[in-house]
């Protein structure tokens, strides 16, 4: 099953509603990214037409549950989600030079620098403004703390750049900052509209987060470019240590004296790569990321069924992405 069957299949499984708001987020999100005038909006609206599986919001509908769906706080909390998310990408474009963004060329690219950082300025505030509109402090530092943590650890990764010596207690611990605390958040904002297990539902969020940035990182190393829409070793080529070549670099003498540095071409990358698939480091970093998503499913609170089905399934499509 591709990853746009799986949440297809997540959607179908979380119950009538849950369609309905996807699609009232597709209409809000482009309302909102044409809002700015033609120039700034043009731009926004690329980056979110660009998209993604919207998988963050979609924990907001299902964490709220059927009971809340009809609530306007539900829709506007997820497309506060996903404008955080965007705007990230538009800033991690600019801070990495990156051309292209899942296959498209990267605002940074058609646009330079200054009008990259604008367009991830507007959806940043943008999404805050949205959750303003539910009147809910709690919400508003919910998610503030999610943007705050995802600055830290991008901070950690510029810091850690080309950094061979990257422990994976400190990579886990990036992870965690840049990825899985707005997982986080978007389970709490859900669970939030009833006040429903808001902790556990939370902490479900967090440990699928990480478990999808692990194998995101595994993806980075194994391939292919048609599925990934980057070349292999993208990270490695940017200076990026991920858990893959922490765990090969115990296992590889080679890889333990090579000065990531000297990798600077897409064909040594891809070589770099293939030494780190022989050391059985790509397993060894899904099986943990296989424990992290059953701890999450075993976390999960009671939940009527169609919910906790619908939840199960997000966690087993983040699986997905790498089988």
């Amino acid at each position: 099953m591709s990853s746009a069957e799986a949440v297809t299949a997540v959607i179908e499984a979380g119950g009538a509603h849950v369609p309905a708001l996807m699609d009232a987020l597709e209409e809000r999100l482009l309302e909102v990214s044409c809002s700015h005038g033609a120039v700034l909006g043009k731009h926004a609206q690329a980056t979110i037409s660009a998209g993604g599986k919207r998988l963050r919001p979609l924990l907001v509908f299902l964490s709220a549950g059927p009971s809340r769906a009809e609530r306007p706080g539900v829709l506007r909390a997820g497309v506060a989600v996903e404008l955080i998310h965007s705007a990230t990408l538009v800033h991690d474009d600019v801070l990495d030079h990156a051309p292209l963004r899942r296959g498209r060329p990267t605002v940074m690219a058609m646009a330079g620098r200054d009008m990259a950082t604008a367009t991830g300025d507007l959806l940043f505030s943008r999404a805050f403004a949205e959750l303003v509109a539910n009147g809910s402090a709690v919400q508003i530092r919910v998610l503030s703390r999610a943007a705050s943590a995802l600055a830290h650890g991008e901070l950690m990764q510029r810091a850690d750049a080309w950094g061979a010596d990257t422990t994976r207690e400190r990579y886990l611990e990036r992870c965690d900052l840049k990825t899985a605390r707005l997982f986080e958040a978007a389970c709490r904002l859900g669970a939030l509209q009833t006040g429903v297990d808001v902790e556990r539902l939370g902490a479900f969020g967090r440990r699928i987060g990480l478990a999808f940035q692990l194998l995101d990182d595994v993806l980075d190393i194994s391939g292919p470019t048609a599925r990934t829409g980057k070349h292999r070793g993208t990270d490695l080529l940017d200076g990026t240590v991920t858990l893959p070549f922490i765990l090969a670099r115990q296992r590889d003498h080679g890889l333990r004296a090579l000065d990531v540095r000297t990798i600077t071409q897409p064909e040594h990358a891809e070589q770099i790569c293939d030494a780190i698939a022989a050391t059985g480091a790509l397993e060894t970093a899904r099986e943990q990321a296989l424990e992290m998503v059953a701890e999450a499913k075993r976390g999960l609170p009671f939940l009527p069924e169609e919910q906790r089905a619908a939840l199960d399934l997000v966690a087993d499509g983040v699986v997905d992405r790498y089988s």
